[in-house]
C-alpha cells in the first residue's frame, strides 16, 4: 500500500482541519519531547545493565575482602569470654536495675 502525493495531501488537510493551525505546533513539540524522553530512558536502561554487572562483581570482591579482614581480626584478638554484669541476670531472667527492690 503506497501513499502517493495526493493521499498525503488529503491526510494533511484532514489533520489541519481536525486540530487547527494553533494546536499543531504544540502537538509536534509535545511529540518531540516525548520521543526525546523515551530515547534517553531506553539508553539509560541499556547502561544500567552494564553497571549492574560491574557493581555485582565489585560487591562480591569487596565482600570477600571484608570477610578475610574480619577473620584476620578475630584470629588476632583470640577467644574472648563475654560476661554479663552480676546484677543483670537473676535466675536466668534479665532484670532491670529498677526491679531489684521489688
Amino acid at each position: 500500500m503506497d501513499l502517493g502525493p495526493w493521499e498525503i495531501a488529503i491526510i494533511a488537510v484532514v489533520i489541519l482541519v481536525l486540530f487547527g493551525s494553533a494546536k499543531l505546533p504544540q502537538a509536534a513539540r509535545s511529540l518531540g519531547r516525548s520521543m526525546r524522553i523515551f530515547k534517553s530512558e531506553t539508553k539509560g536502561l541499556i547502561g544500567d545493565d552494564d553497571e549492574k554487572q560491574n557493581t555485582s562483581a565489585d560487591a562480591r570482591t569487596e565482600a570477600a575482602r571484608l570477610r578475610a579482614e574480619a577473620a584476620r581480626l578475630e584470629a588476632q584478638a583470640g577467644p574472648q569470654e563475654l560476661k554479663a554484669p552480676e546484677d543483670a541476670v537473676k535466675e536466668g531472667v534479665p532484670v532491670r536495675q529498677s526491679e531489684h527492690g521489688k
